[in-house]
């Protein structure tokens, strides 16, 4: 069902109270929230954040997506290097970035996890509006087989 925006009073949308299906109610202010917050199970009086771009990704031979939400793809920039390359960008550069890593064997441990950093050089290098840069470092191989970045702002 479509969300429907009336320009001055508020947002129309399905009902997300799964027990209730659909009913197009108005909501705005309080209640809006108070439903968002229901259907994400958040307790409490802390903000709700949503994340903005999320990635899984196999970094083996040849780069590939497993599932995603506002990532367009990702750029393979040598062993253990990669870009995550977003859908739609952000509305700046001071998000959070969250990542982690792993292999599928006994033999290969953990790898760290990097942000904003050149793998080849250990360079420096920023994050943008529409991308970030994530490395891996494994000790046994250049790349990792599971990579995950998750994006908040």
């Amino acid at each position: 069902m479509a969300i429907i925006l009336n320009g001055t009073t508020g947002i129309t949308t399905p009902d997300i109270d799964s027990t209730a299906g659909f009913d197009g109610e108005d909501l705005t202010g309080d209640i809006a929230a108070a439903r968002i917050t229901g259907a994400l199970n958040a307790t409490g009086s802390a903000p709700v954040y949503a994340c903005r771009a999320w990635v899984n990704f196999n970094g083996t031979s040849t780069v590939a997506i497993r599932a995603s939400g506002n990532v367009s793809t990702i750029t393979d920039n040598g062993a253990g290097d990669y870009t995550v390359n977003f859908t739609t960008s952000m509305p700046d550069t001071n998000y959070a970035i969250i990542g982690s890593t792993g292999t599928d064997s006994n033999t290969n441990p953990p790898s760290t996890f990097n942000i904003n950093r050149i793998r080849a050089s250990g360079n420096h290098v920023d994050s943008t509006t529409s991308a970030v840069r994530v490395t891996v470092d494994p000790s046994s191989n250049g790349d990792s087989k599971y990579v995950s970045v998750a994006i908040f702002r």
